[in-house]
Parts: structure tokens; C-alpha cells; sequence
């Protein structure tokens, strides 16, 4: 169980609460021991004010306090993090980004997710985990049916998503009509791949238009692309480091929908993946 909290503060006005805990030493430890003796196991601390000196000194109190109980720590409304994960084992992840919330607030935004996946690749993910918030399988961003901002993705991308965009905490938009409404290999694969990787390349795509990385979680290799543009596409891949080797391939379907099917990669590594408008495919072992 991970638990909100504000991270408070004279940068701070916003109401939600709890309140006048993180932003003070004392409250923030007896906090934090009472949370770990309760068996949370992280934090997502919100709202923080840019990047001042005493900001900056309060993120890594934060996380010093958070080692001591035994928290991760995700930050969110936060600032870029430069190396965090290196200083402090608890730092899982941080925002830093617009993420998914904005496909509630904003059309435009929804419109443009899919080139947006194209981008972050490219200019934030490299520098730092980054907690997007991937994969909503409802056809709107509302808890209620037919409601709320139209997503213009499909599903296959979505699922995309959850390898293309790396943080070591995910946090996914799933509500409970989609365990009955997906077929069981989406359910399968959500449940399976990892979220921490030994290792990342970068395999194909430009800003804006697509892209396609391969990520090795030991000795099981993920492929995951996203279309960008306003065009169906086909995009060409080398993957001589997975020549004969026999794949699972999720891919677009008729209406929005994703489809398995298993293919053998040839001697030679090449594959091409056609992709939709607002498509995308993942391939696994």
C-alpha cells in the first residue's frame, strides 16, 4: 500500500491533506514510524514548490527520513530528479512530466497522446524514472461510461506503454470492468512484466513520428512502439538479438482492440510491425 500525502509548506496553499506533516521534521518521523509499524510500504508526496534551495532540502529529508521507516518515495508536482536514484535506494520514481492526469482534464491533451509517447522516450525518461501514469483501457476518461474526454489511442498501445515508459512504481488506470471486458492476455500480460530492467535499446523512431526500444528484464527481452503520427505505418526493426526466437506479439486490432499472435523471429532479426493511427505493439518472450 502506497499512501498521498502534500508535501506542505509556505510554497504550498493547496487544501488537500493530510496536511503540516512531510514539511516538518518531527511531525514527518513519528508519521513515518507509525505508517511502517501499519505496514505502508511507500509515499506519493505531491505539490512541491519549483526548485529552491529548501525545496530541494526538503525532497532529500524526505527521503533520508524514508529510508530510516522503510518508505519508497514517489514524488509528484515535483521537479526533475538528477541522479536521486543513485544517492538514495528509496527513491523509486518521480512525475516531472504532464502525465496521464491530463487526459482527464484536457481533449487536446487526449488528442495528442499518442504523439506525446513518441517524445518522452527521447527527452525525459533517459534522464530519470518517470511515473507517466501508462495504460487506461476505458474508451473514456471517466469512472462513468461514455463520459469524459474521448481516448484516441488503442489498446495495444496502451499496453505498449507499460514498456516503453520506465519507472520502477506503475501505477496503471485500470477500473474493475476492465478484468472482464479484456481478454485474458491482456490481464496475463499486465500481471507479468516488470517494471525494473537490466537493460535498454533503442531500436528505432524520431520525436514526434514513433519509436521503438528493446528492454531486457534478465534473460526475457520486451519490444514495445507506438505510432506518432496522423498515418498507418509500418516500422522496420533489426533484432539480431533475438533472430529464431519464437515471440508473442500483441498488436492493433479491428476497433481499437488488441490481438495476440505468435511469431518466429528469422535468422536475419528483421521485423517489420504495422502500426494504426494512435497504435502500438509489444512483443515478449
Amino acid at each position: 500500500m502506497l499512501l498521498w500525502y502534500n508535501s506542505n509548506g509556505v510554497w504550498n496553499d493547496a487544501p488537500q491533506g493530510p496536511r503540516n506533516i512531510m514539511d516538518n521534521a518531527p511531525a514527518r518521523r513519528r508519521e513515518m514510524a507509525w505508517l511502517q509499524s501499519i505496514g505502508v510500504k511507500g509515499l506519493k508526496v505531491d505539490f512541491f514548490g519549483g526548485d529552491k534551495q529548501v525545496t530541494m532540502k526538503l525532497y532529500e529529508d524526505i527521503l533520508t527520513d524514508g529510508d530510516t521507516y522503510g518508505l519508497m518515495l514517489n514524488f509528484h508536482g515535483a521537479t526533475l530528479p538528477r541522479g536521486w536514484e543513485r544517492m538514495y535506494p528509496n527513491h523509486m520514481t518521480s512525475e516531472a512530466v504532464t502525465a496521464s492526469e491530463n487526459l482527464i482534464f484536457s481533449q487536446g491533451f487526449a488528442d495528442g497522446e499518442a504523439r506525446l509517447s513518441t517524445i518522452m522516450p527521447f527527452v525525459r525518461n533517459p534522464v530519470a524514472a518517470m511515473d507517466y501514469g501508462p495504460l487506461v483501457l476505458n474508451r473514456t476518461f471517466h469512472k462513468e461510461e461514455g463520459k469524459g474526454n474521448q481516448r484516441r489511442t488503442t489498446d495495444a498501445f496502451q499496453l505498449a506503454t507499460m514498456v516503453l515508459y520506465h519507472s520502477p512504481l506503475q501505477h496503471v488506470g485500470l477500473t474493475p470492468n476492465n478484468l472482464t471486458e479484456q481478454p485474458d492476455f491482456v490481464i496475463d500480460f499486465l500481471k507479468k512484466v516488470p517494471v525494473a530492467w537490466d537493460e535498454t535499446r533503442y531500436l528505432a523512431g524520431y520525436p514526434g513520428r514513433d519509436v521503438a526500444l528493446a528492454r531486457r528484464h534478465g534473460d526475457r527481452w520486451y519490444v514495445a512502439a507506438t505510432n506518432g503520427e496522423q498515418q498507418p505505418k509500418e516500422l522496420a526493426l533489426k533484432l539480431p538479438f533475438l533472430a529464431g526466437r519464437t515471440l508473442q506479439w500483441i498488436q492493433d486490432a479491428p476497433g481499437q482492440r488488441a490481438a495476440l499472435r505468435t511469431i518466429k523471429v528469422g535468422a536475419s532479426g528483421d521485423l517489420t510491425l504495422p502500426l494504426e493511427v494512435g497504435g502500438g505493439a509489444v512483443l515478449f518472450e
